[in-house]
This record gives structure tokens, sequence and C-alpha cells, in this order.
């Protein structure tokens, strides 16, 4: 019988600190998994620090590890889909370079997928990252569930492993800024759950911040709903309702009350504040979509990454 072959994929950018950890750690799952063939593919964007070399000397060593090395930073989104079609094996996994997917659970996915489900995701029941950062995680993931006209997963980052029929898939999208996290539970297949605890990041910096997650969360919005513009447009619909049966009451009052109700300026100046408020939200939302729209008609016939060298492929 021909063993199987299980691609471990490694986004990675700067993280010259983790990536000799990260494959010796890999190596030696498959070690004790020896009726199984891997390979395992970094995809580097672009770092400037000795992470590539770092990565070229460990391949120079081991025929199982493969490179590639994009020619600019292509972000956080396009590099890890991309890394996952060049997969050759029966699954592939997508394991981030940072070790807070832990590598130990790579037996437990593989057993899950041979019971024949074609989806196993990894999704964090608990985090020693910031309370305050794990917490806005979990209202952001929330929402989008309250949102999204398919069910997604709360707290799941990609951190998985995928059949090659999923893969397949993947490789026929044409999208070229792909949301993975809601994209595999538009396909249909069979979806597990593994929870397990994230670990902190112990060397390093991340490379997320306040604006690479909020393109994340309006990618995944945007992507996966049309909640927002209906909000927009209902919202619109009830406060003129309301301004209109205020105004009524308004004249009403001053007719009874003529010489003793004073209209003052303050409710003016409150509803302006209000209104103009209300319509710079929604305008922003409204320009998120046409946002999202012209990223995904103008990129649509370029390539998701371009590369700039492959090792040991």
């Amino acid at each position: 019988m021909t063993n199987k072959t299980i691609s471990i994929v490694t986004p990675c950018f700067n993280e010259e600190d983790n990536v000799e950890t990260l494959y010796h750690k890999v190596k030696d799952e498959f070690t004790k998994l020896d009726q199984y063939t891997y390979e395992h593919i970094f995809i580097d964007n672009a770092s400037t620090d000795k992470t590539v070399q770092i990565i070229k000397s460990i391949a120079k060593n081991d025929p199982n590890i493969k490179l590639i090395v994009n020619s600019r930073n292509f972000g956080h989104l396009r590099s890890p889909v991309y890394g996952l079609k060049q997969a050759m094996g029966d699954a592939a996994m997508l394991v981030v370079a940072d070790l807070q997917d832990p590598p130990e659970l790579i037996p437990e996915f593989i057993k899950k997928w041979e019971e024949g489900n074609e989806i196993v995701i990894g999704v964090k029941n608990k985090s020693h990252e910031s309370p305050l950062m794990y917490l806005i995680r979990t209202a952001y993931y929330n929402l989008i569930n309250r949102l999204a006209e398919i069910p997604l997963a709360k707290n799941y980052t990609g951190f998985g492993l995928y059949d090659k029929k999923i893969i397949d898939l993947l490789k026929a999208n044409p999208d070229p800024y792909p949301y993975l996290r809601g994209l595999i539970f538009e396909f249909g297949f069979n979806v597990v759950r593994i929870k397990y605890t994230q670990p902190v990041r112990k060397r390093g910096i991340t490379k997320n911040n306040f604006f690479t997650l909020y393109d994340i969360a309006m990618l995944g919005i945007c992507s996966h709903s049309k909640v927002p513009l209906r909000i927009a447009t209902i919202s619109g619909f009830v406060f003129s309702m309301v301004s209109f049966l205020i105004g009524i009451c308004y004249f009403i009052a001053k007719l009874v009350f003529w010489s003793k109700f004073s209209l003052g300026i303050a409710p003016i100046v409150i509803g302006v504040f209000f209104f103009t408020s209300m319509q710079l939200f929604f305008t922003g939302i409204l320009g998120e979509y046409i946002g999202f729209i012209f990223t995904k008609t103008n990129n649509r016939d370029q390539p998701m990454v371009i590369e700039k060298e492959r090792v040991n492929f």
C-alpha cells in the first residue's frame, strides 16, 4: 500500500527566530507517523531578516523542505492560500510559523481526516494571548457569525487540514483576495472542529496590527454578508420617519404653546451631529463594499502571488 502524503504549508514573514524550531517540531511528529510521507512548504513574503537563509540551509539537508520566496510582500491573506495551492499531498495542512498553531496536533488532525472528514479545523477555546485582544477577536467572530449568510467557525484562523478535494477547489477559484476562513464553509463538505489552547508567542513580534486585523474583518464581512447594506437602508427609512414625527410634534407644540414654547438651538445641533455621524458611518460601509468590488475586479486577471524563487520543487 502506497503511503499517503501530507503537505504542511507555512506562510512566514520575518520569522528567523521560529522557522527552525517549527521545522524540527513538524519533523518529530512525522517521525511518529511512519505510514505517511510529508512535504513542508514554507512560503516567504519577502522577509527582510534571515528567514530565507535559514530555510535554505535546512532545505539543503532535507528534501522534504520546500521554499517559495515571493517577489514582494503580498499580504497575510494571499500568500497562505497560494501556498496551499502548491501542495501536492493527499491533504494539506496550514500551520503558521510563530508556533501558535501547535504542531503536536498534527496526528489528531490526520486521524479525523482519515475518518472521512474533508476539512478538519483548529478552533481556539482558550488563548494565552492578551485577554483584551482575545475578547476583541471573540466579539468579531460573534458579529460576523450573526451577519454571515453561511455558518462560520468562531475563533478559527485558518489552522486546519484540508483534503485534496478542497485544495483542488481552491485552485479552481480565481478570487485574487480569498477569505479562506469563510471560503471553505461555502464548499459544503464535512467540517470537524478540534479545540485547542493557543500558546503565547515566545519569540519574535506579531506582524498583525490594527490595520491588518481590520482588513481581515472587513474582507470577511463584505465577502459573506449584505446585512450592513440592508441595515443602512432600513436605518435611513426609520430615522427619516422619526425625524418627521419629531418635527410634527415640535410644530404642534409651538402652535399650542406659542408664547411659552422655545425651540432653542440645542435640539438642532444634536440632531445635525447625530444624523451627520450616521451618514458618515454608512457612507464608510458603502465605501468598504465599493473598495471590495474594485479589489476583486481590478486584480482578477493578476497572479495571486509573484514568485521570486523556488527551492526543492
